[in-house]
């Protein structure tokens, strides 16, 4: 998990465009911000900060003007402290017409605590870079960072950090019953399935619709169930259980290999509990949800990949209000010790990603919820997971999504985008492939599910296609990706010591070789991923 450390580290990238940006020269080239006070400070090691004082509003910090450029994404990082408890602090870019937030951290007293974000221009000019928080205690930074990329850098280390995290170099040696290698031999490669899961959520209309069905099982490997296994749906009534719906999905996801997220055991907002349960004492509601999560999990238990165990639990308190701060944390590990298989138990929640300025939803913030969560759950946390919903507003704020995964990189568990949208409008496709393409990016990512249900009367905020199965723009983007991220099929021959070798994206593949001396061939699969090695013996 993220350090608080005693000394910051060096400005990232040198800081970039900040003048001064570790403080050695004192405080030249920095401003008090807001009628605030700027004083520096100075660590026994010799290390030397702003301090911003007199804070008795959130904007009332330490500054510095900087010229920005038209069209440009911008990495910024800083470390900061504040001089007693514990307090968000953020970071706003001011510029001509707007204030733009780009990121927060949770900083404490005594030690130095990293905020990393980001921000894309339009339009350059002069801007203000400046700190806030709604605590009155006095905000120390040190070592500021904000460097500025071209759109075709920031693409360049994109594809480099795709070949690195989901592609790999293999060579296959084709031998014959005695180990000698086989020159000369003939091998094709065939993808079976690819390495990373990308898939939608679906609807109960999937099960009259056939058009749909052969939409959806052409493209997806994972899926999740829109509201069809959610509380409200199963359980309308008290005691009165109902799963034919997620059954009968769940078992035409199976019929296609699709692997399926259960969403969800609970969701923590008031208003979206089944409307019998809003209205129980503490004895009843707490007999409800022990029914809930026994049933449901119990009925799924090790056919499912994941849980979304309590759906949006930094945003609403639901049941930490009912039943104690640890609420959570309790119903994670039933569970866990109801589906003890290697199903993943997920956190998920918006903003992370998405809203820089929402401080509910941190990168800090979640990480102290999933450490809290972690501490009194088995096994020290194995088998938790992140899940970020992702639904983003244009124009969507990459350099940020970056940052976000970065820190929550940290946590060192699996991290899936579970519900990405992205709003209407002209942009839509283009910054759906932009999201897309940053989370394929990025190693800590492990999938991707689309917020894009079909249903006659409209998807929840983004549709891939029309009522007659014919793509939208998104659509479009989704299979050009799915195309460029699977490998094509690969034939050649083998070397003079029977060596084949080709660049895979991560997978599944038939791998069928021949020789001439043969009367047959041999097919084989093989397993492609970061951990798998990279030499294959084919025995013909």
């Amino acid at each position: 998990m993220a350090s608080c450390l005693p000394e910051p580290p060096e400005p990232q990238c040198g800081g970039g465009i900040v003048r001064n940006a570790d403080f050695s020269a004192g405080l030249q080239g920095w401003s008090a911000f807001g009628y605030g006070s700027l004083a520096e400070g100075s660590s026994p090691a010799g290390n030397r900060f702003a301090v911003a004082t007199n804070r008795t509003r959130p904007y009332r910090s330490v500054s510095q003007k900087v010229l920005l450029h038209n069209d440009t994404h911008y990495t910024l990082s800083a470390w900061l402290q504040v001089s007693g408890g514990v307090a968000d602090v953020w970071v706003v870019v001011k510029t001509a017409d707007d204030f733009i937030h780009a990121g927060g951290v949770v900083a404490k007293a005594g030690c130095w605590s990293m905020l990393k974000g980001g921000f894309t221009t339009v339009s350059g000019g002069r801007a203000e870079i400046y700190f806030e928080s709604n605590a009155t205690a006095d905000i120390w930074v040190d070592n500021v960072s904000v460097k500025p990329f071209t759109k075709e850098e920031w693409s360049t280390h994109r594809d480099a950090s795709v070949g690195t995290a989901r592609r790999k170099t293999v060579r296959l040696q084709a031998t014959d019953s005695a180990g000698n290698p086989l020159p000369g031999a003939a091998v094709s490669l065939e993808t079976v399935r690819n390495g990373f899961p990308l898939g939608a959520a679906m609807s109960s209309e999937i099960l009259r619709n056939l058009v749909y069905q052969s939409w959806f099982t052409s493209r997806f490997t994972v899926t999740t169930f829109e509201n069809e296994m959610k509380w409200y749906s199963t359980e309308p009534a008290p005691g009165r259980e109902d799963y034919s719906v997620p059954d009968a999905m769940l078992e035409f996801a199976k019929q296609h290999g699709i692997a399926v997220r259960g969403h969800n055991v609970f969701w923590d907002d008031p208003n979206q509990q089944p409307r019998w349960v809003q209205a129980l004492q503490y004895p009843q509601l707490l007999a409800a949800a022990s029914r809930r999560i026994r049933s449901v999990v119990a009925r799924y238990a090790g056919q499912l990949i994941a849980w979304d165990v309590v759906n949006e639990n930094l945003h609403f308190s639901f049941f930490e209000r009912r039943f104690g701060w640890d609420a959570s944390t309790a119903f994670y590990a039933a569970a866990r010790m109801l589906d003890a298989g290697p199903t993943l138990m997920f956190m998920n929640d918006y903003n992370t990603l998405e809203q820089p300025g929402d401080l509910a939803a941190l990168p800090a913030r979640y990480m102290q919820r999933l450490k809290q969560i972690t501490s009194g759950y088995p096994q020290n946390g194995a088998g938790m997971a992140i899940g970020l919903e992702g639904h983003f507003t244009a124009p969507v704020n990459i350099p940020y999504m970056r940052a976000a995964l970065d820190t929550l990189a940290q946590a060192g568990v699996p991290v899936w985008l579970t519900e990405v949208d992205v709003a209407g409008g002209p942009s839509q496709a283009y910054y759906l492939e932009e999201v897309l393409r940053e989370a394929y990016a990025h190693p800590a990512v492990q999938g991707v599910i689309l917020w894009a249900a079909w249903r006659p009367q409209g998807c929840y905020v983004m549709c891939l296609t029309d009522n007659e199965f014919n793509n939208l723009p998104q659509g479009d983007i989704v299979d050009q990706l799915i195309t460029e991220w699977t490998t094509a099929p690969r034939a050649g021959t083998t070397d003079a010591e029977g060596f084949f070798q080709a660049e895979l994206a991560h997978g599944e593949y038939k791998v069928t070789v021949t020789h001439p001396s043969l009367n047959t061939s041999v097919s084989q699969s093989v397993k492609v991923d970061l951990g798998s090695g990279s030499h294959y013996f084919i025995q013909v």
